[in-house]
């Protein structure tokens, strides 16, 4: 949504905005892809290199529709991601200079560890049974704290 709105003028950014997110509200993956070309080839004539840019980005920003439409939520959002990194950021902040390449590693090696032991057993955003029809491998279980 950034590189669409930073394509367009500030007078244009609600209604543009407003038309791109009426993909996302559809029901199927098969929807969304039509409702997504239908939105490009609107803009096409008044926003080309928005098109352009909806044209080549179509495969990857629809990409999460191919899981469960339970998991659609957690998938298209980078927060997660964003906090980890904000974390990681804030804790070598406070460490300031560190000896060695190794150090980091073991440093964020360490955060990495603990942020996937809260999301697999604190805040597990999507359940094993929903991931289970996902997977090659349907049995899932999830490693012990100590492993």
């Amino acid at each position: 949504m950034r590189n669409v709105l930073g394509r367009v003028g500030k007078t244009h950014r609600a209604a543009v905005a407003a038309l791109v997110k009426t993909v996302f509200v559809q029901e199927t993956q098969e929807a969304a892809r039509e409702q997504w070309r239908s939105v490009a080839d609107n803009l096409r004539e008044r926003f080309n290199s928005v098109a352009e840019l909806m044209d080549a980005s179509e495969e990857d920003v629809l990409a999460y529709m191919v899981f469960p439409k339970e998991h659609w939520t957690q998938i298209h959002s980078t927060n997660p991601l964003e906090r980890l990194n904000k974390e990681i950021k804030r804790r070598t902040n406070v460490v300031g200079i560190f000896p060695n390449d190794a150090a980091i590693i073991r440093l964020v090696g360490a955060l990495l560890l603990e942020q996937n032991d809260e999301w697999a057993l604190t805040r597990r955003y999507m359940s094993l049974e929903s991931l289970a029809r996902i997977v090659d491998n349907p049995v899932l279980s999830l490693p012990g704290v100590g492993n």
